[in-house]
């Protein structure tokens, strides 16, 4: 069990801070092993992860830290260690950063694609990268997915791992469960993201439901 957070917030002021610094500190419920951030910079995205939980890494490294021109663009993760911890997350490739909650696989010797770590979730980078999507993919796998280019957050899972939206005047912010938001202080506009569907947002339009992919279990229920 792990956490994953993503968020894309423009215009922000204090209590938007203070808001996704508490995110992170309830998303610590699932996991204290490790802790890592990916955010947009001006020179594009820089990755953080260091093997300490949520509380020790919130004091070398504030929420304020990841701000660039008055937004908060950046997604996180809290681990719950099932591997080795020099493996952690995010896991940025090209131009793109992702964080997983889920299991892909254990057996690297019938891994899809190539790695530079023995931790699985680095697949699901991997499989962005060479133009798959990993609904399709590793569509009977456990997966909730957060990730971050420069100018777009991209959320999906499946029925297998949760994953929560928060929406805000001034953007999103996605969670594992909506009692990390709840006890984070967010009231409304809470909703359950959709199992098989891809969201993307970014500043230029509202949150897109972009593609619904086949769902197995669908096909399992009409049997």
């Amino acid at each position: 069990m792990c956490g994953v957070i993503g968020v894309y917030l423009t215009d922000i002021v204090e209590e938007d801070i203070n808001l996704v610094d508490r995110i992170f500190r309830q998303t610590m419920i699932r996991g204290k092993h490790a802790t890592g951030v990916t955010y947009v910079t001006q020179h594009g995205l820089k990755t953080i992860k260091e093997p300490v939980p949520v509380t020790e890494f919130l004091k070398d490294h504030s929420i304020k830290d990841f701000v660039f021109n008055d937004s908060l663009k950046l997604i996180g993760h809290i681990r719950y260690s099932t591997s080795d911890l020099r493996y952690n997350q995010p896991f940025q490739g090209n131009g793109i950063s992702i964080a997983h909650n889920g299991v892909i696989s254990q057996d690297p010797e019938v891994w899809e694609y190539e790695t530079q770590t023995m931790n699985d979730s680095e697949l699901i980078l991997r499989c962005i990268e060479k133009g798959d999507h990993p609904l399709d993919t590793y569509k009977d796998r456990s997966m909730s997915v957060v990730a971050l280019e420069e100018d777009r957050l991209h959320a999906f899972r499946n029925h297998e791992r949760p994953l929560w939206r928060a929406e805000r005047w001034n953007g999103y912010i996605f969670a594992s469960t909506r009692d990390i938001f709840v006890r984070s202080g967010v009231t409304f506009g809470i909703s359950k993201c959709d199992p098989m569907v891809h969201y993307k947002y970014d500043v230029s339009s509202s949150l897109i439901a972009d593609q619904t992919y086949y769902d197995p279990q669908l096909e399992d229920l009409q049997c």
